[in-house]
């Protein structure tokens, strides 16, 4: 029988954290980051991590897990998360995963194998060398020859997937595509009770999104990115492309007013709010509760109290 864990997601700034915190303290849980940016360190104020009054005292995993010079990626999330969640279990705790970031909520939710190859065989330089010397195209063609099938699946300019593909198949034979209908084809390593959070008027979502921004910048965003420029970080790294991040290196570096990039970050995060949104409503088993223009936490811990008891994870 697979474990129960609850799951708690939404769109940015729907109040996830705040949840999170209050049911693990009511059911005797911990909290499991599944936010892509939370795991860096020296990036809070941005990436919204809760502070420690927010964490009412709970365990929270999967924060500050590495540097802001790493590429994370999905493939160690779950190598890293998996271990935690079934830690919990094994203590008799309630796991509850929070977040936004769909792609690692719903891999950790299956504990989806990856496909395996050697980080230090060399094969990544060297193909990242072929294309600046051949070309991307060049690299796409053999793509499209020894994997067709993951070559329909990944956008021609898309160089980081390309050679992750190409990768996997020269360290290990097999193609890529084959490696991910294998994994697909387990069962779920979870299985969750999901609650996922909304405003009922979109507007009402967007005033607190842009509210947050305003708070971040109150709170010091802009020396936050400063502090990450002048520490040598990469401004085309992963970390760096969060939002938040991005767009305010992107307004000191021109030596526009950051109030400027404030302003598309409010933007950007609108938007990765819809794309947030249409990911986890391609859930049919996820419950939503949906705040009217003040959040009633009371009134979501009740409709979340209640789903909890039924699915016998008290």
């Amino acid at each position: 029988m697979k474990p129960n864990i609850l799951v708690i997601c939404g769109p940015t700034a729907s109040g996830k954290t705040a949840l999170a915190a209050e049911l693990a303290l009511r059911f005797g849980g911990e909290v499991v980051s599944a936010d892509s940016m939370q795991v860096y360190r020296r990036m809070d104020i941005g990436t919204a991590k809760p502070t420690q009054s927010e964490q009412r005292g709970v365990p929270h995993h999967m924060i500050d897990v590495a540097e802001p010079e790493e590429n994370y990626s999905v493939a160690r999330y779950v190598a890293d998360a998996v271990p935690i969640v079934d830690g919990i279990l094994a203590r008799g705790k309630l796991p509850i995963i929070a977040g936004g970031t769909g792609l690692y909520i719903d891999h950790l939710v299956a504990g989806r194998q990856f496909a395996p190859f050697q980080p230090d065989s060399g094969l990544r330089p060297q193909l990242q060398a072929r294309a600046r010397q051949e070309g991307l195209p060049a690299l796409y063609a053999q793509l499209a020859q020894v994997d067709p099938d993951a070559a329909g699946s990944i956008h021609p300019n898309d160089e980081k997937r390309i050679i992750r593909a190409l990768e996997v198949f020269l360290s290990t034979g097999k193609p890529l595509s084959q490696h991910d209908r294998e994994s697909r084809a387990l069962p779920s390593r979870y299985t969750p009770l999901t609650i996922a959070l909304n405003f009922a008027q979109r507007p009402h979502l967007w005033e607190r999104i842009d509210r947050r921004v305003d708070q971040m910048m109150a709170q010091g965003l802009e020396g936050e990115v400063r502090a990450l420029l002048e520490s040598g970080i990469p401004p085309d790294c992963t970390a760096m492309q969060a939002i938040g991040y991005k767009e305010l290196a992107a307004a000191i570096r021109s030596g526009l007013p950051v109030q400027s990039g404030a302003e598309e970050v409010k933007l950007r995060s609108r938007q990765y709010a819809k794309r947030q949104l249409t990911w986890f409503r391609r859930n049919r088993d996820a419950r939503w509760f949906e705040w009217e223009k003040i959040p009633d936490f009371s009134a979501a811990l009740s409709f979340s109290t209640e789903l909890i008891r039924d699915a016998g994870l008290q």
